[in-house]
C-alpha cells in the first residue's frame, strides 16, 4: 500500500493546468482535457501517457475535495501524509467521468492491469485502508520578542476522541447485530444488464455505514456515537525566528475518526502580533527614533531600542529626518540556521516647539550666524 509520502510528487495545480484560484468547474475542464490527452485509450501501450495519467487522477482527486485542497494549499505534499492512495481517491468516480468524457473507465474491458496502472495496485489485492481522522487547526498568537526568542506554550485543543468505554463501537458488549441490509459485508451490490454487458456497481451500505453491523444497544457513556468530546493540552515549541504563517504539525494529535481509524494530526499555525514599537520585513526589524534638532545637527552617540537590548547608535553630524542606519546581526533569528538579520533605524528630526524666550534668542543667533557664513560663501565664490 502506497501512501502520499512516498511517492515523488509534482505540484497539482501544474499537472492538471489551473491557477492556485481556479474552481470547480475549471478544475474538472482542465483535468478532462489532461484525460483527453493521456488516457490509455487514446495512448495504447504508452508506459510513460500512463504514468502522466495516474499524476493528473491524484491531483484531481486531491483538488476537487474542499478538505483535502485545504490541506495541501497550507502545507504541500506535507498536508497529505499519512494519506493512503485509498485515501486520496475515496469520493472520485472515476468511471462515471470517463463515461462522460467518452473514454473507457475502470471495469469498463480494461483489467487489473489498467487499475494498476492508474493506482498502482491490481483490483484483485487490493485490501481496504483503515479510515482516518480528521486533521485539526489551532491559530497561535505569540508576541514579536517571543517569536525571536523562542517560547513554550501550552494550549487546549477541543477534539473527539475514541470512546474508551466502547472502543469506538458504539455498542454495549454485545450490543452489535448483523445488519440486515448488506448481510454483514458492508456493501450494497447492484447489477444491471446491458445488451452483452453486465455493469456492476458496488457501494457502501448506507444503514450501518460499511461496518456490516448495526447498533442494538447504545454505550451508555458516548450514547452511540463511538466518540466523546473533550479538551486535549499540548505544549508547543515555537522555534526562534519563526513568522506568521509557520505551521508546526503533532502526528496523530487530531481526531481519532473512530473505531480502527488512524487518527488525524494537529497543525499548529502561528500569528505573530504587530508591535507596537518595531516592524518585521523578513528577518530584519525597521524602528523609527526621534532626535532633537540639535542631536540632529551636532551628531554623537544616542541609545536605540532593540529586540534584545538597548543598543547605541553613531550619528553623523548633520543627519537629516528619514535617514536610516543598519545595526548589523540585531534583527530577527534566521529560521532553522545561524545568525540573525539586522536592525534599520529611521531617524526623526523633531522640531522643537513651545520654545522660552531665551531659546528663542539662541535660535534667532543660529539663525544669523548662518545667513552670514551662507553670506561668505557666497561672495568667496564669485572671485
Amino acid at each position: 500500500m502506497y501512501s502520499v509520502k512516498e511517492m515523488a510528487k509534482g505540484d497539482y495545480y501544474e499537472i492538471i493546468g489551473v491557477d492556485r484560484n481556479a474552481d470547480g468547474d475549471a478544475i474538472k475542464k482542465a483535468y478532462r482535457f489532461q484525460a483527453l490527452k493521456y488516457h490509455p485509450d487514446r495512448n495504447p501501450g504508452d508506459q510513460q501517457a500512463a504514468e502522466r495519467m495516474k499524476e493528473i487522477n491524484e491531483a484531481y482527486a486531491v483538488l476537487n475535495d474542499g478538505h483535502k485542497r485545504r490541506l495541501y494549499d497550507l502545507y504541500g505534499h506535507s498536508g497529505l501524509e499519512g494519506y493512503t492512495q485509498e485515501d486520496i481517491f475515496r469520493g472520485v468516480d472515476f468511471e462515471s467521468l470517463f463515461q462522460e468524457f467518452g473514454l473507457g473507465g475502470l471495469g469498463f474491458g480494461f483489467g487489473d492491469s489498467l487499475f494498476n496502472q492508474f493506482f498502482g495496485e491490481p483490483r484483485g489485492t487490493r485490501t481496504r485502508a483503515p479510515k482516518r481522522g480528521t486533521d485539526l487547526r489551532y491559530d497561535l498568537e505569540i508576541s514579536l520578542e517571543e517569536a525571536a526568542l523562542g517560547v513554550e506554550k501550552t494550549i487546549q485543543v477541543p477534539k473527539v476522541e475514541t470512546c474508551p468505554s466502547c472502543r469506538g463501537l458504539g455498542a454495549r458488549p454485545e450490543g452489535l447485530v448483523q445488519c440486515h441490509q448488506c448481510g454483514g459485508t458492508g456493501q450494497i451490490v447492484r447489477e444491471q444488464r446491458t445488451g452483452f454487458s453486465v455493469f456492476r456497481q458496488i457501494a457502501s451500505c448506507a444503514n450501518c455505514r460499511g461496518k456490516g453491523q448495526t447498533i442494538k444497544e447504545a454505550c451508555h457513556e458516548c450514547q452511540g456515537r463511538g466518540l466523546l468530546e473533550k479538551e486535549e493540552e499540548f505544549t508547543i515549541v515555537v522555534p526562534k525566528g519563526a513568522d506568521t504563517g509557520h505551521g508546526i504539525r503533532i502526528e496523530g494529535a487530531g481526531e481519532s475518526g473512530g473505531a480502527g481509524a488512524i487518527p488525524g494530526d494537529l497543525y499548529v499555525v502561528l500569528h505573530v502580533q504587530e508591535h507596537p514599537v518595531f516592524q518585521r520585513r523578513g528577518d530584519d526589524v525597521y524602528v523609527e527614533h526621534e532626535v532633537s534638532f540639535p542631536q540632529a545637527a551636532l551628531g554623537g552617540q544616542v541609545q536605540v531600542p532593540g529586540l534584545y537590548e538597548s543598543l547605541s547608535l553613531d550619528l553623523p553630524e548633520g543627519s537629516p529626518t528619514d535617514s536610516v542606519f543598519r545595526i548589523v546581526g540585531k534583527g530577527m533569528p534566521h529560521l532553522n540556521g545561524h545568525g540573525r538579520g539586522d536592525e534599520y533605524v529611521v531617524i526623526k528630526v523633531v522640531t522643537p516647539t513651545k520654545l522660552s524666550e531665551e531659546e528663542k534668542e539662541l535660535l534667532r543667533r543660529l539663525q544669523e550666524l548662518r545667513k552670514a557664513s551662507n553670506k561668505t560663501k557666497g561672495d568667496e565664490s564669485h572671485r
